[in-house]
């Protein structure tokens, strides 16, 4: 098995504090906290509905969070998904054709981002592998970017564009 270089999991915490969405899931938490406080019972236990509704949703991303791991290693780049069902998928770097990196401003303050592979491997022929929300995204593009390279270099691979031009 070759050395794995570099394995993380997307961030629950970068997309907590990094996205709208986990901003708004933390603000709907404690305007369902805080009027409970302020309500005083007039409202019952209506506003913890709130923050119990608050908690699924960061459960439901926790456990999204927890079922993907992406390994990358010289040669392959291996994405292990699944908690109870578990599957694993390789890219062979060589056959990757394109590293895109996306990110917001909330995504730049909290240090991650979104990367999306293309390859002519069967993991993303048919659409792009997404990896969102990853810790230090910009330093795992250029390092993922960089073993492709390798990787083609040591296979001896070229990629040829064919651009059809009308006349």
């Amino acid at each position: 098995m070759d050395e794995v270089r570099d394995s993380f999991r997307s961030s629950f915490g970068g997309w907590l504090w990094g996205t709208a969405a986990g901003l708004g899931t933390v603000l709907l938490g404690i305007a369902g906290i805080a009027l409970t406080i302020a309500s005083a019972g007039d409202w019952g236990a209506w506003p913890l509905a709130l923050t119990a509704l608050s908690v699924l949703i960061a459960l439901g991303k926790w456990a999204e969070v927890m079922s993907a791991k992406y390994q990358l290693t010289p040669e392959r780049l291996i994405v292990r998904r699944g908690i109870v069902m578990k599957s694993i998928d390789e890219v062979e770097l060589y056959r990757i054709k394109d590293v895109r990196m996306d990110f917001s401003l909330l995504n730049q303050i909290a240090g991650i981002g979104t990367i999306r592979l293309t390859s002519s491997d069967e993991t993303t022929r048919g659409a792009s592998l997404v990896m969102r929300h990853v810790p230090q995204a910009q330093a795992r593009r250029e390092e993922l970017r960089r073993l492709v390279d390798a990787a083609r270099r040591t296979r001896g691979v070229r990629e040829i564009d064919m651009v059809h031009e009308d006349f």
